[in-house]
């Protein structure tokens, strides 16, 4: 039996498949994206593409899939309705942030809006000292009426982040076992599992970042690996990560932080492998796609790597000359500078008469139109 690799790409306007047997033979497949439910479009692509091969679901041992649904939702605010419980007094760390700005001398600019509205953010009584002892217990009955107001303004997700939680979770932990409870349909995050790290403003944006973007791809990937098994495809399904790498979907749905960067790291790790069997050692990247439009550094036959990330804004990037731009994200990644201009991407006139240009896309439906 011919045991088969599928790769997938799903990006906002174009979907594209590719099988490659055992002796190396691709079979490429070009589809338009179905933005309702990207996976319709990927099973189109996979059934004209085993069709193609005569090959059948069962011959596949592996799906690698490379998406930009996360930073997609980042760009174009299409997240979950998120909410945010913190230590009293740390209502407005995402609103501070780092006070830096990419553009020092431009007084029309203006900070990405948070992804978690201030009336979403949710403050209770609590403090864990820097050495991890406990100052003032959690408030439990505080708890219930935050927990509450945010069930009543129906949020998809909360995310928690508690001063010095990183030193001792016990409180975030508390948290999280009385929304289990209380809440049991809502995806929670919490900074102490997911970045267990000093800095406040960092700790807090990652945390949610994950959480807004987590209903969002927790949906598409368990829908899509449910689609697979519909047409006899039960091999492990893998996502592209940011840093280059791969993880298995079901992490990936947990923690989609990892994988905002997907599709435009499987294009440099793609890159990065032509440069190889060519014996070119420094090269740019470039992906043009319907939504954005990706950029990438190869120098001396190794891709740039950073351990902190911007998104949002219109741009997102990680190199460490040009901060202030988006929403803070710390886990590995390529260097890849992003904007949210693609072929795809809408022009429109703003206040003032401006011209602008995206994030908002014509995607597959209605599609572009040049």
């Amino acid at each position: 039996m011919a045991r088969v690799r599928a790769g997938v790409d799903v990006g906002g306007t174009f979907t594209d498949v590719v099988l490659m047997n055992e002796a190396g033979e691709v079979t490429i497949k070009k589809v338009l994206s179905t933005p309702e439910d990207y996976s319709e479009g990927i099973l189109d692509g996979m059934r004209s593409s085993l069709e193609e091969k005569g090959v059948e679901g069962r011959d596949i041992e592996a799906v690698i899939h490379g998406t930009t649904i996360a930073t997609n939702a980042i760009l174009t605010h299409s997240g979950a309705k998120t909410g945010l419980i913190t230590t009293s007094g740390f209502r407005d760390v995402l609103e501070f942030g780092r006070i830096r700005r990419p553009r020092l001398y431009d007084m029309e600019w203006e900070r990405p809006a948070p992804l978690v509205p201030r009336y979403l953010r949710m403050e209770v009584e609590e403090r864990i000292a820097s050495n991890g002892g406990v100052l003032v217990p959690l408030d439990a009955a505080g708890l219930a009426r935050v927990v509450k107001v945010l069930l009543e303004e129906k949020v998809a997700s909360i995310a928690v982040c508690l001063i010095n939680s990183y030193q001792n979770p016990k409180h975030e932990a508390e948290i999280g076992r009385y929304l289990a409870g209380e809440a049991p349909g809502i995806l929670v995050n919490l900074s102490s599992v997911l970045l267990p790290e000093i800095k406040e403003f960092e700790r807090t944006s990652t945390t949610v970042v994950n959480a807004y973007v987590q209903p969002v791809v927790k949906r598409y990937l368990e829908g899509f690996a449910r689609k697979l098994e519909s047409v006899g495809i039960t091999c492990p399904l893998l996502v592209m990560q940011s840093n280059g790498g791969v993880t298995p979907a079901l992490r990936a749905a947990d923690k989609p932080i990892h994988i905002i960067e997907s599709g435009p790291a499987a294009g440099v790790m793609g890159a990065l492998f032509m440069a190889q069997q060519t014996g070119m050692e420094n090269l740019i990247s470039f992906d043009m796609g319907g939504t954005t439009a990706k950029a990438c550094i190869i120098e001396r036959g190794e891709v740039s790597k950073t351990n902190e990330y911007e998104v949002g804004a219109g741009l997102n990037i990680g190199h460490r000359m040009l901060k202030g731009g988006g929403h803070i994200v710390r886990v590995p990644i390529l260097d890849i500078a992003e904007v949210g201009a693609g072929g795809g991407s809408i022009a429109w006139i703003a206040g003032g008469g401006i011209l602008k240009v995206g994030p908002q896309s014509a995607s597959a439906s209605p599609g572009p139109v040049c």
